[in-house]
């Protein structure tokens, strides 16, 4: 089975995908078993597996990852099969307007990055607002609240409701470990 993707990175971004003496590009290659082909003038990238073993789309998330502003180490997460990576466009709430899409970057970050912190905490997702993007690394149900919490900020809600949010959604799903926890047995806690 032969697979090719072409992506375009910003080239601000191609030497964190390269890394350090080629550091990053090297552990995507050798994990997901694909070569990538980074031109630096352009910021494309190819993405080529021939291999049965190779997984082509956790490589292609990685990259797209760190295009979207991702530390190589946040970004290299996603190798995980458990965690998955979200990007959402924030032109969808802003339209057209510079002045819209920058207020809505800041309601994201909030004051000293307090509102990315706040939401980064509660779900134990990643988050990173980079140009007309913000994109998040989870696992699945929390990367879901993640992302409602930030559509809720673009579209304009208190800070403190979608923060209350995030707090109720974390306290239930505490309440249900603690439920499970204590459904089982005493043979399996051990």
């Amino acid at each position: 089975m032969s697979f090719e993707k072409l992506l375009r990175v910003p080239l601000d971004r191609v030497g964190a995908l390269i890394g350090k003496k080629g550091e990053t590009k090297s552990k995507i290659e050798e994990s997901c078993r694909v070569s990538i082909a980074v031109d630096g003038k352009t910021g494309e990238v190819a993405i080529r597996s021939t291999s049965l073993e190779a997984d082509p789309f956790r490589a292609t998330n990685a990259v797209e990852a760190i295009a979207r502003g991702f530390s190589p180490q946040r970004a290299l997460k996603l190798l995980d099969p458990d965690l998955a990576l979200e990007i959402l466009d924030i032109r969808e709430f802003a339209g057209k307007s510079e002045n819209s899409l920058e207020r809505i970057k800041g309601r994201i970050i909030g004051l000293h990055g307090k509102s990315r912190r706040v939401i980064e905490e509660l779900t134990k997702c990643d988050v990173s607002v980079y140009g007309k993007t913000v994109a998040i690394i989870g696992e699945p149900t929390e990367l879901r609240l993640a992302k409602d919490a930030i559509e809720k900020l673009a579209a304009g809600s208190q800070h403190k409701s979608v923060y209350n949010m995030l707090q109720r959604a974390r306290t239930k799903r505490k309440m249900e470990r603690i439920l499970l926890w204590e459904d089982q047995s005493p043979e399996i806690r051990g």
